[in-house]
């Protein structure tokens, strides 16, 4: 297996990030159906900086939001995998797992088996003992994603980074921990 790729599924590869991943991940921030449950489009400045913290979170943390291919192409089509909110709320501090793939990679599972690996991945590699996931309450699509890795419903916030008056400034929080992911992964059969 090339040494760039972490986690191998299916139809994915997630992989650390290439030069090459610059200019289709700026097309997808600059996207308005991907960047629907988000405050705004980014730049392609503000998608630079977005990638310098994903970097400085890998040489932090030795893990982090992870370039994903589609493996029967090789085609970048989003990312999938972890960070640590920057902010407090009654679930931080925590790792995070969070996805943003390309529109038209969309509603074909992508997300929930990339998210699965990852969780996977988080569990019995990085040793995690939980991991929490959030999103805007409109954003059904995502919850679904959350709902299909069995995560769980355990709350809602306002985010902090939104203004009150915003219609995505409710979240919900969704959680699993080690213990309920082998219970539905280790099944005795």
């Amino acid at each position: 297996m090339n040494s760039n790729v972490i986690i191998s599924t299916e139809r994915l590869i997630l992989r650390n990030w290439e030069k090459s991943d610059i200019a289709p991940f700026v097309q997808m921030n600059s996207d308005p159906k991907v960047m629907k449950y988000f405050p705004g489009l980014m730049s392609s400045d503000q998608t630079l900086q977005f990638m310098e913290r994903i970097k400085l979170h890998f040489e932090e943390y030795n893990y982090g939001l992870f370039a994903v291919d589609e493996k029967s192409t090789g085609e970048f089509i989003g990312f999938i995998g972890f960070s640590h909110p920057r902010f407090e709320s009654f679930f931080t501090p925590c790792v995070e797992i969070g996805w943003r793939l390309r529109s038209e990679h969309w509603g074909k599972g992508l997300a929930t088996e990339g998210a699965k690996a990852c969780l996977d991945y988080g569990f019995n590699v990085l040793n995690f003992d939980s991991i929490y996931s959030f999103t805007a309450i409109p954003n059904v699509p995502s919850i679904n994603v959350m709902k299909k890795t069995g995560m769980k419903h355990i709350g809602e916030f306002n985010h902090p980074s939104l203004s009150e008056g915003s219609w995505l400034c409710k979240h919900t929080v969704y959680k699993i921990s080690l213990s309920e992911w082998e219970a539905d992964h280790y099944k005795c059969e």
